[in-house]
């Protein structure tokens, strides 16, 4: 006989999975505001009824439904959609049907608790009166993040490639902020011109979105940059120059890391955050690399099967990632041409420093052989410090952090690491403070690449 008082798991193919997202109003949480509002702009060129979720405002709803042994971005994500819900159903009233909703919340495998986020917030959902209709539509890393299942058949490769664009322009457009914001002739200026970008690009994606939008987006683009150029303040002399790796959605998301970039500008900092692309690069090179390991294995216990299904996979995975780099390197290519924003690398380069190193491997998939090799690239590329920023207990973050320390230690470069949970912690001004002195001092006797 079956225990009642045990909480059943859902079952995906019901409840989480990829649902056409139809005339549905697709909810998007809020990781990185850029990128979040441009995806969803790629999503209604589409014909898709997409709306980012307000974020930060229902820290105490998810607080309220989970146990604190959560990793902090499922807090914040199941926080931000009950929130929205609770605002929609006072809203409409009688007329609320959450049928007509669907949570976009992407997932991935490996040893992450990010892969169970869509099923918690499932069965948090399905607790809660009326609320078991509302979908969640997932993307995994297992297919790239393919949309496929989720839009018509015959749209899908055009909106990979909008997707794609529209995920490089919000990175560039983050690096204008974070190049331009710590030399601004006037405070608020950054900002604001940041704020005004994100709309004019929006729009450009949302009308353009479904034909051919690099040109109309980039060149949008690259008016943005050039405004950003202008507010340069050239009397300023050049600050540390602070590299940000760690966990996706904490460096990613402003209120959960408490504006650590802001902070750190704050004492004096320019900082370079890793990107969005990065990830998306990653997905679709370890998912050739995954391929290409079946393949060499079903070539040597000659199975036939297995070597075409990993040739399949292989060249799949292998096409998106050349498409996402060479739309990466066109869009920043022009980028810099307009303002010396920091170019971003590719996956293969990171795979390069790591295995010279030794001291971590691409055959652990976690945030882990991003991070320490983006961390090993700041300290030979001229920066200042590095900065690690990850949710309280985040295993890839720990991981990290014990390996890197010994070795910046040798090299002289300092380094912070920034656990984040809901609390304010005492010290974080302290340890902020005292790492931008070493910073200042770091750059005082050796400099800084610009």
């Amino acid at each position: 006989m079956q225990n009642t008082n045990v909480l059943q798991m859902p079952a995906p193919a019901q409840a989480v999975g990829k649902f056409h997202l139809g005339q549905s109003r697709v909810l998007i949480p809020e990781m990185n505001r850029s990128s979040a509002h441009l995806f969803a702009a790629a999503l209604r060129a589409f014909a898709v009824d997409a709306q980012v979720l307000a974020t930060g405002r229902g820290l105490e709803l998810g607080k309220k439904y989970t146990s604190g042994k959560e990793c902090y971005p499922c807090l914040v994500t199941l926080g931000d959609l009950l929130h929205f819900i609770e605002e929609e159903r006072q809203r409409l009233g009688p007329a609320f049907r959450a049928d007509r909703y669907v949570f976009f919340m992407p997932e991935s495998e490996g040893p992450c608790r990010f892969g169970m986020y869509s099923r918690y917030h499932r069965m948090v959902l399905d607790s809660l009166p009326g609320l078991k209709e509302l979908k969640i539509s997932t993307l995994t890393n297992t297919d790239s993040y393919s949309p496929e299942g989720l839009i018509d058949p015959q749209e899908v490769q055009r909106f990979k490639k909008t997707a794609c664009l529209a995920m490089v322009a919000a990175d560039v457009l983050d690096r204008l902020v974070w190049r331009v914001r710590p030399y601004e002739t006037s405070a608020g200026l950054t900002d604001a011109l940041a704020e005004q970008g994100l709309h004019r690009l929006s729009a450009v994606i949302e009308r353009c979105g479904a034909g051919s939008p690099f040109d109309p987006v980039v060149g949008e683009l690259e008016k943005v940059l050039a405004a950003g150029q202008a507010l340069v303040d050239p009397a300023v002399p050049p600050k540390p120059r602070i590299g940000m790796v760690g966990e996706i959605f904490l460096r990613m998301h402003r209120g959960s890391n408490q504006d650590l970039i802001r902070a750190l500008e704050r004492y004096g900092a320019e900082v370079v955050n890793a990107s969005m692309g990065e990830w998306l690069n990653y997905v679709s090179y370890d998912g050739l690399r995954q391929a290409k390991k079946r393949l060499r294995l079903g070539l040597r216990l000659f199975r036939p099967r297995q070597v075409s299904e990993s040739l399949r996979e292989a060249l799949g995975f292998g096409i998106n990632l050349l498409f996402q780099e060479r739309t990466q390197q066109a869009v920043f290519k022009r980028a810099r041409r307009r303002l010396d924003i920091a170019a971003d690398h590719r996956i293969g380069h990171l795979e390069k420093i790591l295995n010279a190193s030794g001291d971590f491997s691409f055959d652990i998939p976690t945030e882990a052989c991003l991070s320490i090799p983006g961390i090993l690239h700041c300290a030979r590329g001229g920066y200042n410090g590095v900065v690690n920023v990850y949710p309280f207990t985040c295993m890839p973050g720990m991981t990290t952090s014990a390996v890197v320390r010994p070795i910046l230690n040798q090299l002289g470069l300092p380094f912070l690491d920034t656990p984040c949970d809901d609390s304010l912690q005492p010290n974080r001004e302290t340890a902020v403070r005292t790492f931008m002195y070493q910073a200042r001092q770091h750059l005082q006797r050796h400099g800084r690449k610009m």
